[in-house]
């Protein structure tokens, strides 16, 4: 098991910092693990209960996606490189929450809140959703499309319940998944990985990337154009679909289906389904890694995955199954308010969509400022008024001492004549 501790400092230092030093997230996926991992000193008694694989059960668990940010920090290898318009590198963050009793609609007590950064996320969920639909099409295609009698009735039930197939939808469903290159689709889970949409070659524009974009103020992912390798720089002026071409020049479109079950109204049960034929299952006939069935424990691969990974903000939220009543992970939990900190400034609009901190519209200021109050505006209003007040109050008492001299002087001078 990882230390968790580690990944919290990273956020201290970005919560304290909005300038906190920002890896990519692809190129330099080694390097951004090894500086999580950098400085975390795990205590005599969690080394001790680490080596005793404590593990906490989520399996009662869902994950609900909440929101996708990005943060615009510094980042020393731009600062490095003499050629980089700028030193500010994107983070990446997603935050998730595991809801109890698999009912997200109601997750507001005993839950736990995480932060992982998205490649991370869209790679277990993305894992974990390839080999649902699979599973799906082929319990569509043994139990629906070919409405074979032969097999159990019970069993067929069960699965087409497991994997919520429908036949009256799921044979259409299924040939639009294994014929979407051929209709001119390509899926957008293709991109996760920042790769070149667009080569110059000798026209003297500048190179084009796609990969992962927070979109719709964090509610969505989807892949949007970069203007540099490692996709930290988005352009938000141009559209993927636009790019991209099949091997014979046609155009063709990204098909974001599968890309959306990762964010739109997730509520993935962390509990491994029972496995309905357990001869199939022996016979290795039915490799199902995400159900993690070689495990001791009773959880999928995609959430142990992300739970491992993730920044935790959990005892603040009554989460029952942390670590906040196991001895021993006292380094884990003296991070637990600054992570619950940083999450909360991601959400708060802290930062816009691009993943820059904002200055203005909100009567609010990086670094921790503190907004305007309603005493002090008025009192600032009043101040205002009252010196426009006073110099317009001035302006006529000197015009009419001004008309007052003048007049007193004619009188004088007549008088003289």
């Amino acid at each position: 098991m990882k230390l968790f501790a580690a990944l919290a400092c990273l956020v201290a230092v970005a919560s304290a910092n909005p300038f906190a030093p920002a890896k990519s997230s692809n190129a330099a996926k080694a390097k951004y693990n090894n500086r999580l991992m950098r400085g975390a000193v795990p205590t005599k008694n969690s080394q001790r209960n680490l080596n005793d694989e404590y593990q906490v059960d989520i399996s009662g668990y869902s994950v609900k996606f909440e929101q996708c940010q990005f943060v615009k920090a510094y980042d020393d290898e731009l600062a490095e490189n003499e050629e980089a318009p700028t030193v500010l590198g994107t983070q990446r963050f997603v935050i998730f929450r595991l809801c109890p009793d698999n009912d997200c609609s109601t997750c507001n007590y005993n839950y736990g809140e995480y932060l992982v950064d998205l490649d991370s996320y869209l790679e277990a969920t993305v894992d974990y959703f390839q080999e649902w639909q699979q599973e799906m099409c082929n319990t569509c295609d043994e139990y629906c499309y070919n409405n074979n009698q032969n097999q159990d009735a019970d069993n067929g039930e069960r699965k087409l319940q497991q994997y919520n197939v429908d036949c009256s939808t799921c044979v259409e469903e299924c040939q639009k998944i294994e014929n979407m290159e051929d209709n001119g689709y390509l899926d957008a889970t293709e991109f996760l990985e920042c790769q070149m949409i667009y080569d110059p070659e000798d026209d003297g524009a500048a190179a084009l990337y796609a990969g992962p974009i927070c979109a719709s103020s964090g509610t969505k992912i989807k892949i949007g154009v970069f203007q540099d390798e490692d996709c930290l720089f988005a352009d938000p002026s141009k559209e993927v679909d636009d790019y991209i071409q099949d091997g014979d020049g046609g155009q063709i479109k990204l098909s974001h289906a599968l890309l959306k079950m990762t964010y739109i109204d997730t509520c993935i049960s962390c509990k491994e389904p029972e496995e309905w034929d357990e001869n199939q299952n022996n016979n290795g006939d039915n490799d199902n890694n995400n159900n993690d069935q070689q495990d001791a424990d009773e959880v999928i691969q995609m959430c142990e995955q992300l739970y491992e990974d993730a920044a935790k903000c959990e005892k603040v939220h009554g989460f029952d199954s942390g670590y906040s009543n196991y001895y021993g992970y006292e380094n884990q939990l003296a991070q637990e308010e600054i992570v619950c900190d940083f999450m909360q400034s991601l959400k708060s609009g802290t930062y816009d969509e691009e993943g820059e901190i904002i200055v203005s519209g909100s009567n609010s200021f990086a670094g921790g400022g503190a907004s305007t109050t309603g005493g002090q505006k008025f009192a600032l209003t009043f101040f205002v008024l009252g010196t426009v007040g006073l110099a317009i109050y001035a302006a006529m008492l000197h015009s009419k001492l001004t008309k007052g001299g003048k007049s007193d002087l004619a009188s004088s001078g007549g008088a003289m004549a």
